[in-house]
């Protein structure tokens, strides 16, 4: 295979079809669909299929898609594109702002839809010349646990066949477009939603000595916490332990509430410890709060696993990356302690997740994801859905 000639071949057909690549992306962008809730956009993405004449397999995990290449061939790889929006009410001034109040996709899933129906456009046009099957996974639910990815996967996505390996593409806003970026090995962190209950006596806050302060207790519970992290963990293993709610059940200025509750996230870079991390946030807050003479109940709500980028994997795709974008176009990415569901799909089978530039400072466009002001500079979806595509040759 002739793989000057593939790559010319598919930056052709990526550039024949930017326009409807960015007609589709509007129209994903204008209506928007919260986890586990994307009906229409599902039926959207089975009609491009049909018109271009791809099979596919619906309602897998709900809304979820398997669209497959058959090139006739003995192995087949996986990509993935998530369909689900946020509950974010969009403040861009466009004329493909989201038509849904308070739902928009502020982290990209429009771009990853279209990425990969413009990927799978050119790869059926070239079906003669792949030398491998492809299958698309176009996957609910990736901001809500328990994670689309973990249902696609008991939905038997990733058998029948059993891909050599999946590839996943997302947004990156601060990266320019025309780059991309790849970490090799331990990418993200896994994520774990925590919920503390601190129970005591509340009273008339004059009279402290006649309760035993729950405000007081779940401030020591925080800080208490922090030494896990700071004391128990293996300084070499990357983790967070981070609160960000704190509510009293009544309570005033002159009141001490009988109960507050505390909300946090853990994320780590390894499996054990993560265990391990768990069991000490029980037995700490629990024995915080009966030093005060109160109670804590501590629920841990088990989230996305470490993201792992497949070694070998990933050396092939960043090799493919150079040939098609260039080596000054691709960049060595650090760890992040963000998490991502397609890490269930890199537990099962080898898997790569890398990085798509977005960003545009000389248009304005800077905006992180997960914000009203998001958006993308579009000439990266040409880029992504080409790039994607030349990652199946």
């Amino acid at each position: 295979m002739d793989r000057s000639k593939i790559k010319l071949e598919i930056q052709r057909l990526s550039i024949e079809l930017s326009e409807q690549l960015i007609d589709i992306r509007h129209h994903l962008h204008q209506h928007p669909e919260l986890s586990f809730h994307e009906e229409k956009t599902s039926a959207y993405i089975k009609a491009w299929l049909e018109q271009w004449q791809i099979s596919y397999i619906d309602n897998v995990a709900g809304y979820g898609i398997v669209a497959t290449i058959d090139a006739g061939k003995d192995t087949t790889i996986a990509l993935r594109a998530d369909m689900d929006a946020l509950p974010i009410q969009e403040t861009n001034v466009v004329t493909y702002k989201s038509k849904v109040d308070g739902c928009m996709h502020a982290c990209g899933h429009d771009v990853h839809m279209t990425c990969g129906l413009g990927a799978l456009y050119i790869l059926q046009q070239l079906k003669d010349q792949l030398p491998v099957n492809v299958k698309m996974l176009f996957q609910p639910g990736e901001e809500k646990l328990p994670g689309g990815a973990s249902l696609m996967i008991k939905d038997g996505a990733l058998t029948n066949p059993i891909p050599r390996h999946i590839i996943g593409q997302h947004v990156f806003p601060s990266m320019q477009v025309g780059k991309v970026g790849i970490c090799s090995g331990l990418y993200m962190a896994s994520a774990d939603e925590i919920y503390i209950t601190v129970n005591g006596k509340g009273g008339h806050a004059a009279t402290p000595h006649e309760t035993n302060d729950t405000v007081v207790m779940a401030s020591a519970i925080i800080m208490a916490l922090q030494s896990i992290v700071s004391r128990r963990a293996n300084a070499a293993i990357p983790s967070v332990l981070s609160f960000g709610k704190i509510n009293t059940v009544g309570g005033a200025t002159n009141v001490i509430p009988d109960q507050v509750n505390i909300d946090g996230t853990f994320r780590t870079m390894d499996e054990n410890w993560r265990i391990k991390a768990h069991e000490l946030i029980r037995s700490t807050a629990q024995a915080t709060a009966q030093a005060y003479g109160g109670a804590a109940n501590v629920d841990i709500q088990i989230g996305y696993p470490c993201l792992i980028n497949d070694e070998s994997t990933s050396a092939s795709v960043k090799s493919k990356m150079i040939e098609y974008l260039g080596a000054e176009n691709v960049e060595d990415l650090p760890i992040r302690m963000t998490s991502e569901d397609f890490a269930f799909y890199t537990h099962v089978v080898p898997g790569c997740f890398y990085r798509l530039g977005t960003g545009n400072t000389a248009k304005g466009i800077t905006s992180p994801v997960h914000t009203s002001t998001f958006d993308i500079d579009e000439d990266a979806l040409t880029i992504g859905a080409g790039l994607m595509a030349y990652l199946c040759f």
